[in-house]
């Protein structure tokens, strides 16, 4: 009887045991189940697209910079070394290529040290596991233990949908190696300077060494530290007979990696911000995300003009800064105040000054002397070279595009232009003499004003061309008061695209109102190009991470001038470089394509331009201090200060590209005309002859009365 109960027992036992057993895997189910409505779906492990960098490149083929919010480069698996690939199995999963997407080994195994230990000191991620963290820290889920059995369960579904090359490949790709790097070619880059598929045997192992504590063990942070986990790396790919110990004490016995430790900057940085923040205006429109999207930003920028307008900036930056410098040391009072001495010690000032150091930046909008230099393609308005300041102090500030500063003389072509445009002829005389205008002041009111030239003389009748070429201030106005109105002048400069508040008053001459050096120079570029104006552009495609293309650029062109009227301008401008204010450009510098030019100073020496251009190339150059209160120095005007610069630049492009000196091409109604060259009347048989171009109809009839037929 007893025996028949204790079987019916058992018999209940294991009944129970079993609807237990079954209720409890039923649970387990149902709750893999639930968890898995928020996994990841099969499109989406087959179709895992990770961040990747965006990358500017230049017209000749050089990356510029690059743009990320994790910096990944992809490289497929069978370009990345085998010492890399076993590196990486010896030191975070050695049984890779056995298990299917856990190793229950290692589980067990961590499972019993933690619980020894009373605390979390094994971990137990397979590659696998840890390419399904990426994928969920993606997605963007807690780190709980509901999701270390989603990870569970998705790495299971990645070993299902993919090979171990291709999870391999996947983690090498996305992987955090430090310091902003993702993925082992962004990182090899980074710390070597090279294409990971050229690693070495020790840099492989160095970098699979900092995985586990990238910032613990930044091979530029605490090089011993990474040195030491290299190490670590060989002795365990020594264990596990991945390399021979002859091999593994060659790779031991380099005691030092060459690590990069700062990163250069991008080539052209003034440009690839402007670039970028353009492209933050498009990316909407576009449907991409250029931190993210991998894409191929291809510019216009030429990378060897860019070097040498940097050079040929640079240069004159540091003669100007030595020039501030030794006015400023020799007077007490502006210096003081200028440099805050009375915070600063002032040797440590002057010092930095001198270049010895780096210039605190309370005081480089007063003591720094800067500039910009942009160079376009007249033909297409496609930027060349940009520098937005000067470039061993680079900062957020693009003095091309963003400063705008009085232009001074080099406004005088649009006023000459105004004239021209209205049937003016080039010998059309005014008086070089004092005159008095209303002007207002900056409270609002009006008061006199009077005008005089830079040098502070006077003469009599002077041709439009000669008040140009001396850049003859007086004349200049009278063209105003006489000729055109000042808001002709201005619908003039804002039709050849100047963009800021061109202020219509008698002084607007005299370059008063404030101007951005790419637009001067795209405005310039318009009289080289027969009238014909083109919006700068810097992009001129734009691919997506497969080399599709999402968008070209072309350039977009209006007429602005008559082609007449741009002759006779580019005429007035390339007397301006023959023989006027820009002749050192010839003499001094050996530049001798045919071009045109004109300089700029504005009041107390504060701002020194040059604009030019050739038929090939159109350029411009700013030259200043920050603050507009702050002087270059007497005597400091656009031909000392800023055309130097202008004049090295174009020598050296012209020769680098091998350009050819090409003549401007005179349009049909341009007529050579021979004039008296006293009165630039009609000559009569006694008259000294001169040459002069006229459009048709504008050339003189009426007979020179001075020397009179016998």
């Amino acid at each position: 009887m007893a025996f028949k109960l204790s079987i019916s027992n058992w018999m209940k036992y294991i009944k129970n045991a079993t609807i237990l057993a079954v209720t409890g895997m039923l649970v387990i189910f149902v709750y893999i189940f639930y968890l898995a409505q928020d996994l990841p779906s099969l499109d989406q492990l087959e179709n895992y697209d990770p961040d990747l960098v965006t990358r500017i490149y230049s017209a000749d083929g050089e990356i510029l910079d690059e743009l990320y919010l994790e910096k990944r480069i992809f490289i497929s698996i069978d370009k990345i070394p085998n010492n890399m690939k076993n590196a990486l199995i010896a030191s975070e999963d050695r049984r890779f290529y056995d298990h299917w997407g856990i190793s229950m080994r290692d589980v067990f195994r961590a499972v019993v040290i933690n619980l020894i230990s009373f605390s979390y000191e094994q971990g137990f991620s397979s590659l696998t596991q840890q390419v399904a963290r990426t994928l969920y820290d993606t997605i963007g889920f807690k780190k709980t233990i509901v999701r270390k059995i989603k990870e569970i369960i998705t790495a299971i579904q990645i070993e299902r949908t993919y090979t171990k090359n291709e999870i391999m490949e996947m983690y090498l790709n996305n992987v955090h190696f430090g310091h902003g790097t993702y993925g082992v070619q962004a990182a090899a880059k980074r710390y070597f300077g090279k294409s990971a598929s050229a690693l070495t045997l020790g840099e492989s192992a160095m970098l699979v060494g900092i995985l586990p504590a990238p910032a613990r063990y930044s091979p530029v942070r605490h090089t011993e530290r990474a040195h030491y986990k290299r190490n670590v790396v060989l002795r365990v790919m020594r264990d596990q007979r991945f390399i021979t110990k002859d091999i593994y004490s060659e790779a031991r016995a380099i005691e030092v990696e060459k690590v990069i430790e700062f990163q250069a900057k991008g080539t052209a940085p003034y440009f690839t911000e402007y670039i970028r923040r353009l492209m933050e205006k498009e990316d909407d429109h576009l449907g991409v995300n250029i931190y993210r999207d991998g894409l191929k930003i291809y510019t216009t920028l030429d990378t060897r003009l860019q070097d040498i307008a940097e050079a040929s900036l640079m240069k004159s930056i540091k003669s100007n800064q030595d020039k501030l410098n030794k006015r400023l040391f020799n007077d007490d009072e502006e210096f003081s105040q200028l440099a805050y001495l009375g915070i600063y010690p002032e040797d440590t000032v002057k010092m930095m000054m001198r270049g010895d150091s780096i210039l605190y930046e309370d005081l480089r909008n007063k003591l720094l002397v800067q500039g910009a230099f942009v160079v376009l393609d007249p033909t297409t308005g496609a930027i060349l070279a940009m520098v937005g300041g000067r470039p061993d102090y680079h900062d957020q500030y693009n003095r091309a595009v963003q400063a705008k500063r009085q232009p001074g003389s080099v406004f005088k072509p649009f006023v000459y232009t105004t004239a021209i445009d209205n049937g003016y002829p080039v010998t059309k005389q005014l008086l070089n003499q004092p005159l008095v205008l209303r002007v207002l002041s900056s409270e609002g009111e009006w008061e006199k004003w009077m005008p005089r030239n830079y040098d502070g003389t006077t003469s009599g009748l002077t041709t439009l061309r000669e008040g140009i070429r001396k850049s003859v201030n007086l004349v200049a106005v009278r063209v105003v008061k006489e000729l055109v109105p000042a808001t002709e002048v201005k619908a003039t400069a804002e039709r050849m695209g100047l963009r800021t508040n061109i202020r219509a008053v008698d002084a607007i001459a005299l370059g008063t109102s404030e101007v951005y050096l790419l637009d001067v120079v795209n405005a310039y570029s318009a009289f080289a190009n027969k009238g014909v104006l083109n919006q700068p552009f810097g992009i001129s495609k734009i691919e997506d991470r497969y080399g599709n293309l999402i968008k070209e650029y072309f350039p977009i062109r209006e007429e602005v001038l008559r082609e007449e009227s741009a002759y006779l301008m580019t005429s007035l401008l390339q007397t301006v470089m023959d023989a006027g204010t820009g002749g050192s450009a010839r003499w001094r510098h050996n530049f001798y394509h045919p071009a045109g030019g004109k300089t700029g100073t504005t009041q107390n020496w504060t701002d020194a331009w040059f604009v030019g251009f050739s038929k090939q190339l159109a350029a411009g150059v700013w030259v200043g201090v920050d603050d507009p209160r702050v002087s270059l120095g007497e005597g400091q005007d656009g031909s000392r200060a800023a055309l130097p610069a202008w004049a090295r630049f174009m020598t050296a492009a012209h020769d680098t590209l091998g350009l050819k000196r090409e003549k401007f091409e005179r349009p049909d109604g341009v007529i050579h005309v021979e004039i008296c060259s006293l009165t630039k009347d009609k000559p009569t048989n006694l008259c000294p002859l001169e040459s002069e171009i006229f459009i048709k109809g504008t050339e003189p009839s009426q007979l020179c009365k001075v020397h009179r037929r016998n």
